[in-house]
């Protein structure tokens, strides 16, 4: 997850914590807290959750990230439940993809591995540009589920920061029909 405002609000992606008895958040400093969950958007796959507790330290934002095919990302996880890593790549699209029907997903080769979901999407200054949540996986000629490696997605920062203040205020997301 990420932590996006002082005051403990975390965002992750959903089916992360979909099924979760508890949830508990480890943060960099080494302390694991609880966490409880505010609400959920499944269209978007974003969670957000709160951490009562002091000194966090936020992931740095701005309002309009301006992103471009070209620029060069790093995804922040802990994949395979390594621990905290960093893996690059560039951005491959911005904007509508045709694999989505509600909103438009950042596209990237930044390697994400089981664990990166919820984590941060960051641009080369290190502010926030996205919320990793998918790779994009194939059938093979068995019919089985494969991952394509280096088509990766993310939930673009202006959208998953409008959900989750929608969540805060709200306590869901409202759409049109």
């Amino acid at each position: 997850g990420v932590i996006m405002r002082e005051d403990g609000y975390l965002l992750t992606c959903y089916h992360v914590i979909k099924n979760a008895d508890s949830i508990y958040v480890a943060i960099q400093d080494s302390r694991v807290l609880p966490a409880r969950l505010v609400g959920f958007d499944e269209g978007t796959d974003l969670a957000v959750l709160r951490i009562f507790e002091q000194n966090l330290t936020v992931m740095p934002q701005i309002e309009d990230p301006d992103l471009r095919v070209g620029d060069v990302v790093m995804a922040i996880g802990n994949p395979l439940d390594l621990g905290q890593t960093v893996t690059s790549g560039i951005v491959s699209r911005v904007g509508h993809n045709n694999l989505a029907n509600y909103f438009d997903r950042v596209q990237t080769d930044a390697v994400l591995n089981a664990g990166n979901s919820g984590g941060a999407l960051v641009d080369s200054n290190g502010y926030l540009v996205g919320i990793t949540n998918a790779n994009f996986k194939t059938l093979d000629t068995r019919r089985r589920i494969q991952d394509v490696n280096g088509v990766n997605f993310a939930v673009p920062y202006p959208l998953a920061k409008k959900v989750m203040d929608e969540i805060i205020v709200n306590g869901r997301v409202r759409r049109g029909q």
